[in-house]
């Protein structure tokens, strides 16, 4: 009998917008992949490994290669210190690695702090691993959390908070001010902190990341993921990481062996590579993505639509009500994908209660045309709409 936890799930709303703009020959600012095909010395790297590599089972954990390429990023970008045998484990992509962390952590009755609005694949695997979510939920413009809001979700159950910093789908990057915050309530209350930070390396301007793992009190009780695909742009890769303090990572990778048992051996390499040789991809990756973001912001802007910061992420938001739009967000995005020829996400299908439901999500990790034929269907989609 088909277990009533997945089975009774909807498809996922990026698979059903993407599904339509492929069906419909749509501009797809919907699901969140880039344009361009990733640096290209690492898929040479990538197709190099196939032909004159090790093609048999990896380690479970992860080639040592990348395990120590992983623990040296992070120590030149973000100060830690990771032991890459004993603090590291390689997933395949990032959603695996939160599935380890979810099923190898949580214990029937647990109660998990989780904010929406949030990645879609959080609540079914909390509730697999027999958790209970309890929701934080942040709204527009600034998508803000406070002591109170914090607090009235932390009971005798709560064991675990889930964090996605930079957030998808609000662009936002916590502030120092935010983060310790965070790790002053999860000291005061035994928590641990299960950090998805794929976008950790996708920030604009004047914003930082700041990992919640470096903060005092927060390196025995963190897990930090991270992702090969977004810091790369080679989202089909899924080559995740898990990172750890030791009695955590043992629970993480017990989890991971019968998961997936382990991820490409030369994707693991290519990532290897990259890690190691990045050049200044880790400085104009972002610089060229804040420029579409750019691009994007100021032609929705010109036609009129209300637009809401982004500090990181593939992502920016507008705003129907403030654009003059009198129609729910998945209404909306489904009149926009088949009557103007323009897939993007309601923000509404990322929340379990009270959602939004005036905000729409765009990827604008894409070329320049692409961003500017959505710039076009989506007035289009907007003139639809007001004509009724």
């Amino acid at each position: 009998m088909a277990n009533p936890i997945f089975s009774s799930l909807p498809m996922t709303v990026f698979e059903e917008m993407s599904g339509l703009a492929r069906t419909l020959g749509a501009v797809n600012l919907g699901q969140g992949f880039p344009d361009d095909p990733g640096p290209e010395a690492i898929r040479a790297k990538a197709a190099d490994a196939v032909l004159n590599g090790y093609n048999q089972y990896p380690p479970m954990t992860g080639l040592p290669e990348l395990r120590a390429a992983v623990a040296g990023h992070y120590a030149r970008c973000q100060g830690l210190d990771l032991d890459p045998m004993s603090e590291v484990t390689i997933t395949s992509g990032a959603t695996e690695a939160l599935a380890a962390a979810f099923l190898g952590l949580i214990e029937p009755g647990d109660e998990v702090v989780v904010f929406q609005p949030l990645y879609d694949a959080y609540l079914p695997l909390i509730r697999r691993a027999g958790g209970t979510a309890r929701l934080v939920t942040l709204r527009p413009p600034h998508w803000r959390f406070d002591r109170a809001m914090l607090e009235a979700a932390i009971g005798p159950k709560t064991r675990y908070l889930v964090l996605n910093n930079p957030n998808n789908p609000a662009g936002t990057v916590l502030s120092d001010e935010d983060l310790a915050f965070l790790a002053e309530v999860c000291v005061a209350h035994d928590l641990i902190a299960i950090c998805d930070e794929v976008w950790e390396q996708v920030v604009f301007g004047n914003a930082c990341h700041r990992p919640l793992i470096a903060l005092p009190g927060m390196r025995e009780r963190t897990v930090k993921i991270g992702s090969a695909g977004k810091m790369f742009g080679l989202t089909g890769w899924k080559v995740g990481f898990l990172c750890a303090a030791p009695p955590l990572t043992h629970a993480l990778a017990r989890a991971h062996q019968f998961l997936t048992f382990t991820t490409p051996p030369n994707l693991q390499a290519a990532v290897a590579f990259g890690l190691d040789n990045p050049g200044d991809w880790f400085e104009a990756m972002p610089r060229d993505l804040e420029r579409s973001r750019d691009r994007l912001g100021a032609g929705l802007k010109r036609e009129g639509f209300a637009v809401l910061s982004a500090q990181g992420t593939y992502f920016l938001n507008l705003d129907l009500t403030a654009s003059g739009i009198a129609l729910g967000d998945r209404d909306f995005c489904l009149r926009a994908v088949k009557e103007a020829g323009v897939a993007a996400i309601p923000i509404s299908a990322l929340y379990e209660e009270e959602p939004v439901t005036h905000i729409v999500r765009l990827c604008l990790a894409k070329r320049d045309a692409t961003l500017d034929a959505g710039i076009e269907r989506l007035a289009r989609a907007r003139d639809i709409v007001r004509a009724g």
